[in-house]
């Protein structure tokens, strides 16, 4: 029987577990799980706690948990990417799918080419969106440690502020392969947006200490990028070896 996970925001134990609001909307209206049903929630904390529907009513779930269990360990590689924001639903999906692929932390970056315009509350807006896509997938995919999606910021602010063993940043006009690199544990990611990172980005990017690297000899779309580098490096040095 299929075990639906859930991430809640709370400090969680043993025993009873009452829920309102739309997580509860979500288990007994949407979901339409009835009592008996297994279920598993976790924290973000890196432990999970498994349970079952004890109750559904129109407004309250109650669930019982059981002891905590370990969770889904993370890959042994730190990655931070650095997206360059685009347009309505390629940022979506490429932050769903990064998450997916064990990405440790995301930061929306704004660059010379990227068409979107963020600030004040519609950008928080935004980042609280990205968030709860990347719980989301961590629902789905089995993480129990949810990476965090930072506010977007400047292309020059994220690079001064990174600290990382490797940095790279995707050229298809290089010829460095990934596999004449040392291993790291902290991996800089930089993703550039529909149009491309500018000749002076670039410049900037390996100024800060980026490497350009080659991921094959086409030309990948924004939101493909990081798909592929994500399961190439997890590949190399992370947890799909």
């Amino acid at each position: 029987m299929r075990v639906s996970r859930f991430y809640l925001d709370a400090a969680l134990a043993e025993g009873p577990l009452p829920l309102e609001g739309d997580l509860a909307h979500y288990i007994g209206r949407v979901l339409r799980l009835s009592p008996g049903a297994p279920v598993q929630i976790f924290n973000g904390s890196g432990q999970e706690w498994p349970g079952e529907v004890l109750e559904v009513s129109k407004r309250l779930v109650n669930l019982r948990l059981a002891a905590a269990i370990p969770g889904l360990p993370e890959s042994p590689l730190q990655v931070h990417l650095g997206q360059a924001m685009s347009r309505g639903e390629r940022m979506d999906w490429a932050i769903q799918k990064a998450v997916e692929l064990g990405v440790s932390e995301i930061t929306p970056l704004f660059t010379e080419r990227c068409e979107v315009k963020l600030q004040g509350e519609r950008a928080d807006k935004r980042q609280a969106h990205w968030q709860q896509i990347a719980i989301s997938a961590c629902e789905q995919c089995g993480r129990s440690v949810v990476p965090v999606i930072h506010p977007p910021a400047a292309f020059s602010t994220w690079l001064d502020a990174l600290n990382c063993d490797l940095k790279l940043v995707l050229h298809h006009r290089t010829e460095q392969q990934l596999e004449s690199l040392a291993r790291p544990e902290q991996l800089g990611l930089l993703i550039g947006p529909e149009g491309g990172l500018s000749a002076d980005e670039i410049a900037q990017a390996e100024n800060s200490g980026f490497q350009a690297a080659r991921f094959g000899p086409r030309v990948l779309r924004t939101e493909t990028a990081p798909v592929v580098a994500l399961t190439m490096a997890q590949h190399l040095w992370g947890d799909f070896q």
